[in-house]
């Protein structure tokens, strides 16, 4: 049955009711060592439920907005502090007139260390964000037409942290990212901070809590299947059924609301034996006609089915109802040895898929507030982008129900990191209870969704044995072993999370790796080469902190995580920066928005080595995004050149680090917290599209110190003389087609950056064969030869276009490095108006990324893009704003 949050739901003596409203909240005050009673005067009124104590602070304007400016800091005495949460309500009246009719109150998410007062009475105490409860309340019902009375307390977190690290001296309690008080709670880690996000470490009923009464409910449904070569979808059904009594259990399955197939079980339970739960596993079906399987985006369609479980009567009566959405894929994470190591990149249903996505982290500080339509926005816009994987990152949440939804009916794949991250965990026993309990539940929940392909266990915790020197010895198989080192964590992602992936999912079995970035037990190149399981490419910004145009040779068999920062458009920045004063680059405010360790140093050096810096807000925030910008399309297009073909796939895939934010900040999200892209989104978007024609020039480190002059800088490749370096270049055609093209041409040109005219005649080479789900080799090591030059050397663009069956389908664009050496001037930019909404630009010399500024709410179809003169002009549509109102920026 599906749960409309807010509303009552009846059927037939099944009701919900959802304790949404007339809640009220206060803080706890000790005194003496005993909790006070305050006046009732003194409790605040709570919006809604779900809920948080700082949004209903914030709402109450007991504190500033921490999103704005430095707010941040009033709010965090909040973390130390009791909050209590209280309603009442009646007892329904159906519990007074029906002899066997169950009770139970329903609380999905209580973040974090809740102890729950039913009547006075104490009914729970949880300490894990990411279990749900349901209990019994019929022991517990005011009589005589009372109200009951609901209290929820919520203890400090970080404070209960603490106390655990101590009551633990027996663990190192190693965390980064943050104070060690985290480690030990099973809470969304990103709370404490992250070098993204602020420290709000929040508390509160995060998600529904409701009553239901009914006679039988239709607890977790568990659909087993195989794919044979038929193909045939052979099903198994297992249902969990609570009540007093049944007549009949019926299954159907259908697609597109038509019932394809329909199994029923007539059996009776008898009454007497009182409440009673049990697992109805008796409905085998075939699916033998046509099987619609679930597809990835750009693949085929992301065909669903409905599973339905329905409970009836002796009489005929429907005593309960559930729907359950699934799809039906086969997913295969292919690892085998190649000339390259060991291969990393996923196949669905016989196909292999180049994975081209994000990571994902939370979508706000504050979950509760987030609406399902959000998240919705959230995978349309990754969907938007050619984006086909998302990943879900260990240090924030097991997402809503919608964000799951979004990607089996988006066909989005999605990379399910268990919520570990960054730290050693402790595995004391009450620990482990609490992870096994907290994995099954969000297993149940989560194991039907077809977009879901692989379970991760951890997100960079591994790197802590190789930084830390702990201990781990990957020829040793014994789990018990590994709880007597002091890397003990080791028990949880290989041996526990494993098994209870294998009982909660037979078939198909889910695919599990033990974290990210992993491969062997090690996860960077101080131990192995990158040759095998996924990679953290963070040798860009951290680290050596390397050029990001040295990205192509620095990939890996499945990159996971890479990434560049990156300014939000100025509106954006306008929202958290409300003093005039502070809107400048490096203000306080603005490094306060900016959780990144060491940004400055980093960011500016990429800056400076690109670009001729100014320090206008604008145009630095340009500059950044187009830092950012380059970046991408240069992984982007450069790992999906390694994808190759069928048996050489040197790369499977890239995810950047990250799509989102989860408040108005700086970092490296290509996509704002208020959904607006950066021109990096667009980069990705067209280095994933379908057909995408490549071309890059060797790189120069112009920044390095040559072996042969240790005074000279090697700029010869952008201020070229008789001596100069050749100019190298390369150029390709990556196709997810799954056929291939055949009769493409490419066509390169040389343009003058100071001129705009060409300086040397195109070549145009016959393509015979584009080949389908692959890179296709067009020209490689091609030589720039200066002596059939119409001028003297001079710094040029290389515009590489792809034409089939004379139209141009695709093109690409390398620039001499780096930029700050060009001059730019009077490019002859024109903006046309074409009609309402369309408007075509063009110019007369090379533009580097022609950036409309963007903000909440318009929709443009294409930015951050080059302009090369003799070229169509670039045709953008542009939603939700006036021709008026743009606004436009290029170096």
């Amino acid at each position: 049955m599906s749960i409309n949050y807010g509303l009552d739901i009846k059927m037939s003596n099944h009701v919900i009711k959802t304790l949404t409203h007339g809640w009220k909240f206060r803080r706890v005050v000790s005194v003496d060592g005993a909790k006070d009673t305050k006046a009732e005067e003194d409790w605040q009124d709570v919006s809604s439920v779900p809920s948080d104590i700082h949004s209903e602070l914030i709402k109450n304007k007991a504190i500033p907005d921490p999103f704005i400016d430095l707010n941040e800091l009033q709010a965090a005495w909040i973390a130390d502090e009791t909050w209590v949460y209280r309603t009442t309500f009646p007892t329904p009246q159906e519990y007074y007139h029906m002899r066997d009719l169950a009770v139970d109150l329903v609380l999905e998410g209580l973040d974090t260390f809740a102890t729950v007062f039913f009547n006075g009475r104490t009914m729970l105490k949880s300490d894990n964000m990411f279990v749900s409860h349901r209990i019994d309340t019929r022991d517990y019902l005011a009589k005589n037409g009372e109200d009951n009375v609901l209290e929820i307390v919520f203890e400090s977190a970080r404070q209960k942290g603490l106390q655990r690290v101590k009551e633990h001296p027996e663990h190192s309690h190693i965390v980064h990212q943050t104070e060690v008080s985290r480690g030990p709670v099973r809470k969304a880690q990103y709370h404490w901070g992250w070098d993204w996000g602020p420290i709000l470490l929040t508390c509160g009923p995060w998600k529904p809590v409701y009553l239901e009464t009914y006679v039988c409910r239709i607890g977790d449904i568990r659909v087993d299947y195989r794919i044979d070569t038929t193909p045939t979808v052979h099903l198994s059904v297992h249902a969990e059924i609570t009540g007093f009594a049944v007549a009949s259990v019926e299954v159907e399955l259908l697609f597109e609301e038509n019932t394809i197939l329909s199994s029923r079980d007539e059996n009776n339970w008898d009454p007497r034996d009182g409440l009673t739960t049990w697992n109805y596993a008796s409905a085998e079906l075939e699916l033998r006609s046509d099987p619609q399987l679930w597809w990835p985006r750009g693949y085929g369609s992301p065909n669903l089915y409905q599973v339905r479980v329905k409970t009836t009567a002796d009489d005929g009566r429907v005593l309960a109802e559930k729907e359950q959405s699934i799809g039906f894929r086969k997913v295969e994470l292919v690892q085998e040895a190649d000339d390259n190591g060991k291969s990393f990149y996923f196949r669905v249903n016989g196909i292999d898929i180049f994975i081209g996505g994000s990571c994902w982290i939370p979508a706000d500080s504050f979950l509760s507030q987030v609406p399902d339509q959000r998240y919705r926005d959230w995978i349309s816009l990754l969907a938007d982008g050619n984006q086909n994987m998302i990943r879900v990152w260990g240090g924030g949440v097991y997402e809503s129900d919608a964000f799951y939804t979004a990607c089996d009916e988006l066909g989005i794949l999605v990379w399910q990191d268990f919520m570990f991250a960054c730290a050693s965990y402790p595995t004391y026993p009450e620990f482990l209870q609490s992870v096994e309990r907290e994995a099954r539940q969000n297993l149940r929940r989560l194991r039907h969704h077809p977009s879901i392909v692989i379970w991760c266990g951890n997100n960079e915790d591994y790197q802590l044995i190789e930084r830390y020197n702990l201990t781990y010895d990957f020829g040793d198989k014994d789990p018990e072993s590994w709880l007597k080192t002091n890397f003990p964590a080791r028990y949880i992602y290989e041996h526990l999370l494993p098994q209870i992936i294998s009982s909660e999912t037979a078939l198909p079995k889910a695919i599990y790796h033990p974290g990210s970035p992993w491969g062997n037990g090690w996860t960077t190149t101080l131990k192995v080469e990158p040759n095998i399981g996924d990679i953290h490419q963070w040798s860009v910004w951290n680290g050596e902190a390397r050029p990001w145009q040295c990205l192509p040779e620095m990939g890996g068999r499945f990159v996971s995580e890479f990434g560049m920062e990156a300014y939000p458009h100025l509106e954006t920045i306008h929202k958290f920066v409300t003093d005039e004063k502070e809107r400048y680059p490096g203000s306080k405010t603005i490094d306060s928005h900016n959780k990144a360790v060491s940004y400055e140093r980093r960011l500016l050096a990429y800056l400076g080595e690109n670009f001729r810096l100014s320090y206008d807000l604008e145009e630095f925030a340009y500059l950044t995004q187009v830092l950012q910008a380059d970046t991408m399309s240069c992984a982007y297009k450069s790992w999906r050149r390694h994808w190759g073909s069928k048996g050489k796939r040197k790369c499977g895939g890239v995810l950047v680090w990250q799509l989102n934010d989860c408040w108005p900040t700086i970092s490296w999200a290509v996509v704002d917290y208020y959904l607006v892209k950066k021109p990096a989104w667009y980069a990705i978007k067209r280095a994933m599209s379908e057909v995408a024609v490549g071309v890059s020039r060797k790189f120069h480190d112009w920044t390095a110190r040559p072996a042969d002059a240790l005074w000279k800088r090697d700029t010869g490749h952008v201020d070229p003389t008789k001596g100069m370096r050749e100019v190298e270049f390369d150029v390709w055609v990556s196709s997810s087609k799954l056929k291939s093209m055949r009769g493409g041409r490419v066509v390169v040109r040389f343009v003058s950056v100071s001129t705009g005219k060409d300086i040397k005649e195109k070549m145009e080479k016959d393509v015979d064969e584009i080949l389908g789900n692959g890179c296709t080799e067009t020209l490689a090591g091609c030589k720039f030869d200066w002596e059939a030059a119409e001028t003297e050397p001079e710094p040029f663009v290389i515009h590489a276009s792809l034409w089939v069956d004379g139209e141009q389908i695709s093109s690409d664009t390398s620039w001499p490095d780096p930029l700050k050496y060009l001059d730019f001037s009077e490019r002859g930019v024109k903006v046309d108006y074409t009609s309402e909404g369309m408007v075509k630009i063009s110019a007369d010399k090379p533009v580097k990324c022609f950036v409309i500024s963007e903000r909440q709410g318009v929709k443009i179809s294409d930015n951050g893009f080059d302009l090369v003169p003799g070229e169509k002009p670039v045709q953008v549509c542009i939603q939700g704003s006036g021709n008026n109102d743009l606004s436009w920026t290029c170096i």
